[in-house]
């Protein structure tokens, strides 16, 4: 069975990019419903703590040495996270953005999929080399300054960048983004932008 993998990376179930999240599924589930939706969601499930064993394993990676038992177990828990994103035809990540940037958890989610030998690899000749296959992405992002047309009153979006540059050098570079904004401020703008947004992702994932 085919498999959709959705990130869902804000602790608020009734913030907007899980609403926005919530119309793409359900569009999506309407014009492929023999998909399976995987849902992982960085504040409800338990992420490991990138210190001790599962530092050491990576170290371990990069060196070369053998796996201490302690660290093979580490190092399965983040293989195991890994493969689900690897395993999916079709990934949805949901985000806010928060000071310009990405959820801590999200990074911390990225800290520990990224790792030698598993999403990427070092080739002396040819340099990092990405271990996924690509696969279409889209990423939802809401903010409550509107990025929608770019740098607003001087805030700068760090969170499209840095997601775009993570994903391909892990190999996913098929990525489409669906900006969320303004959130914040007066009713009538976040509205009309949160309708927008809503359109804009029944598109999407009706071709998705």
């Amino acid at each position: 069975m085919p498999k959709l993998f959705h990130l869902r990376c804000s602790p608020r179930p009734a913030s907007e990019s899980s609403a926005g999240a919530d119309i793409f599924v359900t569009r999506f589930q309407q014009v492929r419903p023999d998909w399976d939706i995987d849902v992982m969601d960085i504040w409800r499930e338990t992420l490991p703590e990138f210190e001790g064993d599962t530092l050491d394993a990576k170290y371990a990676r990069l060196s070369g040495r053998e796996f201490s038992g302690a660290e093979r177990d580490a190092f399965a828990v983040l293989e195991r996270m890994a493969m689900r994103f690897a395993l999916a035809d079709r990934v949805l990540i949901s985000t806010p953005m928060w000071n310009f940037a990405i959820p801590y958890k999200l990074k911390q989610w990225f800290d520990l999929i990224v790792q030698p030998g598993l999403t990427f690899r070092f080739d002396p000749a040819q340099g990092y080399l990405p271990l996924l296959k690509n696969r279409p992405t889209v990423v939802i992002l809401a903010s409550g300054s509107d990025f929608v047309t770019g740098m607003n009153r001087g805030r700068i979006d760090m969170a499209s960048p840095y997601l775009r540059e993570a994903l391909r050098f892990i190999g996913v570079s098929d990525v489409r983004f669906a900006l969320i904004g303004p959130t914040a401020g007066p009713a009538g703008p976040a509205r009309l932008a949160r309708d927008a947004a809503h359109r804009h992702l029944v598109e999407l994932a009706s071709s998705f």
